[in-house]
């Protein structure tokens, strides 16, 4: 936890006025001040083949690896997929890339996994007659290059679209959060090669209870975890949800229990993004007017409760979850808002600090944000639709 400081003294006018209200309101601490990583610039190496401006869209790290996943943004207008490796977040080395159809040749990386070291992603790109996104799942193998993995158009597409999200690996496989028509989806397969999508799967799928959306996944030590929201009919707002699985296959939901002082954790809201930070899942999303986290553990603690706040109330619309990366001393939130956004780290999902960044966050509609975490060390990549800015830092001085 961090330490919070308290004014020593309360003015003894304040206090006159509490005893006459005959009430007591503990005193509001300070701000405690940003956190500093030591920020370095990186920079991505334009990939071989024809020029033209970076694109990034998620990074992930792994067993000693981390990785980057984009496209390259050509001057006539088109696209194709890229992808980065590095040993320590700081020298980038382009991976090779082998497309088999022509969607994937102009392919878009929307998000990355890695599992043993190796990396599994998602693309995507518009086309046909209604211009529908043409997904495609890419895996790396021995080699170290990555190959495209066709799917027929009706397992992440069809009449039941809706979206494809992020992607994650573990010991037992890989897993696809998306949605469909039916409500929150995944897909699973055994090495990222051929995905199976269950369409319908109760209580993942929304039924007379509520809508479901599946925002993220994370292969934890107990198992799968997707995180999302489910909002029922003449409800004004959704409420937080969370469903685990085995295999990837069958799921289950699990209770979010709300026993907290702060009123706000009541309010309706959604889990974005989810990390494992040691024996703690965090899941982080929009609570009310707030962004808000959710704690499931350490060992011994059964079942979901609400955690800290990151940041005061928003006072346009309630930001958004950019990215959420976990390191050896906690997990650090990037949350975008109507005033740019800001950054924010926490040791056990409670209380959450300020982080500074080495510059303003990018904004407008094609802007992106990647983060990622291993050990000490984060990686903070942004892309504002006209360059990527690279950066990499150490929170080995942080408190724990």
């Amino acid at each position: 936890m961090f330490p919070r400081r308290v004014p020593a003294v309360l003015g003894a006018a304040v206090g006159l006025v509490l005893v006459l209200a005959g009430c007591w309101s503990a005193p509001i601490p300070p701000p405690l001040p940003p956190l500093r990583p030591d920020w370095q610039p990186v920079t991505l190496p334009v990939p071989p083949g024809a020029p033209g401006r970076l694109m990034v869209r998620d990074a992930v790290a792994c067993a000693g690896r981390w990785f980057v996943v984009g496209a390259v943004a050509q001057a006539a207008g088109g696209t194709r997929p890229a992808a980065w490796s590095s040993p320590d977040a700081a020298a980038w080395t382009p991976l090779r890339l082998a497309a088999r159809s022509a969607y994937g040749a102009a392919n878009v990386l929307t998000a990355v996994g890695c599992r043993d070291g190796r990396m599994a992603a998602v693309g995507a790109k518009s086309g046909g007659v209604h211009g529908n996104p043409r997904v495609s799942t890419w895996r790396q193998l021995a080699d170290g290059s990555v190959v495209e993995v066709p799917a027929e158009f009706e397992v992440f597409g069809g009449p039941d679209a809706v979206n494809v999200g992020r992607i994650a690996g573990g010991p037992d496989g890989w897993v696809i959060a998306g949605n469909r028509s039916t409500g929150a989806a995944a897909w699973s397969s055994p090495d990222a090669g051929e995905f199976r999508l269950v369409p319908g799967v109760p209580p993942l799928a929304s039924d007379a209870a509520g809508r479901t959306w599946a925002a993220d996944v994370i292969d934890a030590a107990s198992g799968w975890v997707l995180v999302g929201s489910a909002r029922g009919s003449g409800r004004p707002g959704g409420e937080p949800a969370v469903w685990t699985s085995v295999d990837g296959l069958d799921w289950r939901r699990a209770a979010l229990t709300v026993a907290s002082a702060d009123p706000a954790a009541s309010a309706p809201g959604e889990l974005q993004r989810v990390v494992e930070v040691g024996e703690r899942l965090i899941a982080v999303g929009r609570r009310g007017d707030r962004v808000g986290a959710w704690i499931e553990g350490p060992r011994g603690i059964v079942g979901w409760r609400p955690g800290g706040t990151l940041g005061p109330a928003a006072k346009g619309a309630p930001g958004q979850v950019a990215g959420l990366a976990a390191t050896g001393r906690g997990a650090l939130a990037v949350v975008w808002a109507d005033d740019g956004g800001a950054a924010w780290f926490t040791a056990d999902g409670g209380a959450w600090v300020p982080v500074e960044l080495p510059g303003p966050l990018p904004t407008g509609a094609d802007r992106a944000v990647a983060v990622a975490g291993s050990g000490d060390r984060l990686l903070l990549l942004t892309d504002d639709a006209k360059g990527v800015g690279g950066w990499s830092g150490s929170t080995e001085q942080w408190p724990a």
